[in-house]
């Protein structure tokens, strides 16, 4: 198999960042069992993921990941949790990209590499937030198997059209820059509503005592 060029390597440390964000645990099994049959290159500081143990750690986390993402509420405590572990990871996935490149492109990547996973990350977790307010279970998992077909598209795309995929997580950047707004604007009503619910008024009515003459 001839080894990825430039823009592939890009491509691919664009492509984990990004996707990490929404599915870590379908990134590292899928770039593992690529490597394990011989589908596609991958970096050599990727190649620990082809390990059977790994493959078997990763696999085992990709089915617990797959329920967990389809039920409602659970699926919002799950993207919680793994605020603190999908982004550092994308990170370190996209340095590992560049691992035998000079220092400024390994730490170029991993910036690159975590701001891209937050920014998918926080996408996903609010869209959930709000698709959960939806009394219609389906809707959840429509978008969780739309997750699933985006993320592994995603990671083919990077490696067989590099300057395809790389087209499209503009888009999709551009896509996620309009709608976290709107995302955080909802999310904060929410919880102006039920703090509501528990007895304490909407910040935007809460008067201050007036002060004596």
């Amino acid at each position: 198999m001839p080894e990825l060029d430039t823009w592939q390597l890009i491509a691919l440390a664009s492509a984990l960042g990004w996707a990490s964000g929404i599915r870590l645990y379908a990134v590292l099994f899928i770039v593992g069992a690529l490597g394990y049959f011989h589908l596609f290159e991958i970096p050599p500081h990727l190649a620990v993921l082809s390990h059977p143990m790994v493959l078997g750690a990763s696999g085992f986390m990709v089915l617990i990941e797959f329920f967990a993402d389809k039920i409602p509420g659970v699926d919002t405590l799950w993207d919680l949790v793994h605020t603190f572990v999908r982004i550092p990871a994308g990170a370190a996935l996209a340095a590992s990209v560049f691992g035998d490149s000079p220092p400024a492109w390994t730490l170029t990547a991993a910036i690159l590499g975590g701001t891209l996973a937050a920014g998918s990350h926080f996408t996903k977790a609010g869209s959930r937030m709000v698709i959960n307010t939806s009394p219609e279970p389906m809707s959840n998992w429509a978008a969780s198997f739309g997750e699933d077909l985006l993320v592994g598209t995603g990671l083919y795309l990077a490696l067989a059209y590099p300057f395809v995929f790389l087209a499209l997580l503009l888009l999709l950047i551009v896509a996620s820059l309009w709608l976290l707004p709107k995302l955080w604007r909802f999310i904060k009503a929410m919880t102006q509503r039920l703090a509501s619910w528990f007895g304490g008024p909407p910040a935007s009515t809460t008067r201050l005592p007036e002060r004596p003459l």
